[in-house]
Order: C-alpha cells, then sequence, then structure tokens
C-alpha cells in the first residue's frame, strides 16, 4: 500500500510500516501544500492512505468525493504513539478507499 504522511505525523512510524510504501510530505517537496492541495497531489500520485494528526481535517475538507483513505492519529507525540502501533497498522490495513479512521492514542500511564 502506498503511504504518504503528513508534516506532524511521526518519521519513526514509518519503519514499523513494513509491508508499505511510505513517503512524508517533507520528502517529496510537499510541506507547503495546504490539505486539499495535499490530499490532491497524493491521490494523483497514487497514494492510498494518508496518514496525519489533524484531528480538523474532516471539518476543514470535503472528503466525500476523495479517493484516498485517511487515517486521523489523535496526537503527535511519538511516545504516546509507540506502544500504539498495532492498532495504528490495524487501521492502515483496514482503510478503504474514500475511508475516514479516527485512531485515538490514549494518555501513557
Amino acid at each position: 500500500m502506498k503511504i504518504l504522511f503528513d508534516q506532524g505525523t511521526p518519521a519513526p512510524l514509518k519503519d514499523l510500516l513494513l509491508n508499505h510504501d511510505v513517503s512524508t510530505a517533507y520528502e517529496l517537496g510537499w510541506s507547503t501544500l495546504k490539505n486539499g492541495e495535499l490530499l490532491s497531489a497524493a491521490e494523483s500520485n497514487g497514494f492510498e492512505v494518508f496518514i496525519t494528526t489533524d484531528t480538523n481535517l474532516q471539518y476543514q475538507q470535503n472528503l466525500i468525493q476523495r479517493k484516498i483513505a485517511i487515517v486521523v492519529l489523535s496526537t503527535t507525540s511519538w511516545p504516546r504513539i509507540k506502544p500504539n502501533t498495532s492498532t495504528i497498522i490495524a487501521a492502515v490495513n483496514q482503510s478503504t478507499n474514500n475511508g475516514f479512521i479516527e485512531v485515538n492514542i490514549p494518555f501513557n500511564d
């Protein structure tokens, strides 16, 4: 699966999505694109999943006509995300075209 990480998505997560082709917006020179432009660029370049930490994305963009699946993480904090990577991987694997999945990352004890 071809996956694009938004700016706030922690890069170390990339190493845990072993069976996927993962790129970051930064690596592609897309870090200055706004959400709508970024989603359009991702779709036109064959990305199937967009992982973001922008919890307001669904309220800022009309996602109905999007082909790309969107997975939203509730935090940018790698220490909180790391112990929950299996949940994120499951969300990515369950994602479908035009799908929207929110992954709530709990606070660590």
